[in-house]
Protein backbone atom coordinates (compact mmCIF):
# COMPACT_ATOMS: atom_id res chain seq x y z
CA UNK A 1 0.00 0.00 0.00
CA UNK A 2 1.26 3.43 -0.85
CA UNK A 3 1.65 5.51 2.32
CA UNK A 4 -0.25 8.32 0.59
CA UNK A 5 -3.36 6.13 0.83
CA UNK A 6 -3.05 5.63 4.59
CA UNK A 7 -5.87 6.87 6.81
CA UNK A 8 -3.45 9.06 8.71
CA UNK A 9 0.24 9.94 8.61
CA UNK A 10 0.68 7.62 11.61
CA UNK A 11 -0.25 4.68 9.37
CA UNK A 12 1.72 6.04 6.47
CA UNK A 13 4.87 8.08 6.63
CA UNK A 14 5.37 7.71 10.41
CA UNK A 15 4.46 4.01 10.68
CA UNK A 16 8.02 2.89 11.44
CA UNK A 17 8.39 5.48 14.17
CA UNK A 18 5.17 4.55 16.00
CA UNK A 19 5.06 0.79 15.38
CA UNK A 20 5.77 0.05 19.04
CA UNK A 21 2.48 1.74 19.94
CA UNK A 22 0.39 -0.63 17.79
CA UNK A 23 -0.20 -3.19 20.58
CA UNK A 24 -1.85 -0.43 22.61
CA UNK A 25 -3.63 1.81 20.09
CA UNK A 26 -4.59 -0.63 17.35
CA UNK A 27 -7.87 -2.49 17.17
CA UNK A 28 -5.97 -5.49 18.53
CA UNK A 29 -5.01 -3.37 21.55
CA UNK A 30 -8.60 -2.27 22.06
CA UNK A 31 -9.84 -5.87 22.01
CA UNK A 32 -7.09 -7.05 24.35
CA UNK A 33 -7.71 -4.31 26.89
CA UNK A 34 -11.46 -4.95 26.76
CA UNK A 35 -10.72 -8.59 27.59
CA UNK A 36 -8.52 -7.47 30.47
CA UNK A 37 -11.36 -5.30 31.85
CA UNK A 38 -13.93 -8.09 31.52
CA UNK A 39 -11.64 -10.53 33.36
CA UNK A 40 -10.90 -7.99 36.10
CA UNK A 41 -14.65 -7.31 36.47
CA UNK A 42 -15.47 -11.01 36.81
CA UNK A 43 -12.80 -11.33 39.50
CA UNK A 44 -14.20 -8.27 41.29
CA UNK A 45 -17.68 -9.81 41.27
CA UNK A 46 -16.24 -13.00 42.74
CA UNK A 47 -14.45 -10.98 45.43
CA UNK A 48 -17.66 -9.26 46.53
CA UNK A 49 -19.33 -11.23 49.34
CA UNK A 50 -22.67 -9.50 48.72
CA UNK A 51 -22.93 -11.17 45.30
CA UNK A 52 -23.75 -14.69 46.42
CA UNK A 53 -24.37 -15.91 42.86
CA UNK A 54 -20.66 -15.60 42.07
CA UNK A 55 -18.60 -17.67 44.45
CA UNK A 56 -15.09 -16.72 45.42
CA UNK A 57 -12.61 -18.01 42.85
CA UNK A 58 -10.00 -20.65 43.54
CA UNK A 59 -6.36 -20.01 42.63
CA UNK A 60 -6.81 -22.36 39.65
CA UNK A 61 -9.78 -20.38 38.31
CA UNK A 62 -7.92 -17.10 38.77
CA UNK A 63 -4.89 -18.55 36.99
CA UNK A 64 -7.11 -19.61 34.09
CA UNK A 65 -8.49 -16.08 33.78
CA UNK A 66 -5.03 -14.54 34.07
CA UNK A 67 -3.77 -16.92 31.40
CA UNK A 68 -6.43 -15.71 28.98
CA UNK A 69 -4.94 -12.24 29.20
CA UNK A 70 -1.27 -13.24 29.40
CA UNK A 71 -1.61 -15.49 26.36
CA UNK A 72 -3.92 -13.18 24.41
CA UNK A 73 -2.54 -12.97 20.90
CA UNK A 74 -3.44 -12.01 17.36
CA UNK A 75 -5.26 -15.32 16.83
CA UNK A 76 -7.54 -14.58 19.80
CA UNK A 77 -8.30 -11.11 18.45
CA UNK A 78 -8.99 -12.57 15.01
CA UNK A 79 -11.35 -15.11 16.57
CA UNK A 80 -13.23 -12.29 18.26
CA UNK A 81 -13.38 -10.30 15.00
CA UNK A 82 -14.83 -13.36 13.23
CA UNK A 83 -17.50 -13.59 15.92
CA UNK A 84 -18.18 -9.87 15.50
CA UNK A 85 -18.90 -10.47 11.81
CA UNK A 86 -21.76 -12.73 12.92
CA UNK A 87 -23.03 -10.77 15.93
CA UNK A 88 -22.45 -7.30 14.47
CA UNK A 89 -21.49 -6.28 18.02
CA UNK A 90 -17.86 -6.01 19.14
CA UNK A 91 -18.40 -6.37 22.90
CA UNK A 92 -20.86 -9.26 22.49
CA UNK A 93 -18.28 -11.04 20.35
CA UNK A 94 -15.70 -10.63 23.11
CA UNK A 95 -18.22 -11.86 25.68
CA UNK A 96 -18.87 -15.02 23.65
CA UNK A 97 -15.14 -15.63 23.23
CA UNK A 98 -14.59 -15.33 26.99
CA UNK A 99 -17.51 -17.64 27.74
CA UNK A 100 -16.10 -20.27 25.40
CA UNK A 101 -12.62 -19.83 26.87
CA UNK A 102 -14.03 -20.42 30.38
CA UNK A 103 -16.27 -23.36 29.48
CA UNK A 104 -13.56 -25.98 30.05
CA UNK A 105 -12.85 -24.75 33.58
CA UNK A 106 -15.78 -26.13 35.66
CA UNK A 107 -15.68 -23.43 38.31
CA UNK A 108 -15.76 -20.65 35.72
CA UNK A 109 -18.30 -22.45 33.53
CA UNK A 110 -20.84 -22.00 36.35
CA UNK A 111 -20.51 -18.21 36.29
CA UNK A 112 -20.11 -17.35 32.62
CA UNK A 113 -23.42 -15.50 32.61
CA UNK A 114 -21.71 -12.92 34.83
CA UNK A 115 -19.18 -12.07 32.13
CA UNK A 116 -20.06 -8.51 31.06
CA UNK A 117 -22.65 -8.36 33.84
CA UNK A 118 -24.09 -4.93 34.67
Amino acid sequence: MDELLALSPLDGRYRRKVESLAPFFSEYGLIRFRALVEVAWLKALADEPAIAEVASLSPAARAHLDGLIEQFDLAAAQNIKAREAKTNHDVKALEYWLKDACAAQPELAKITEFIHFA
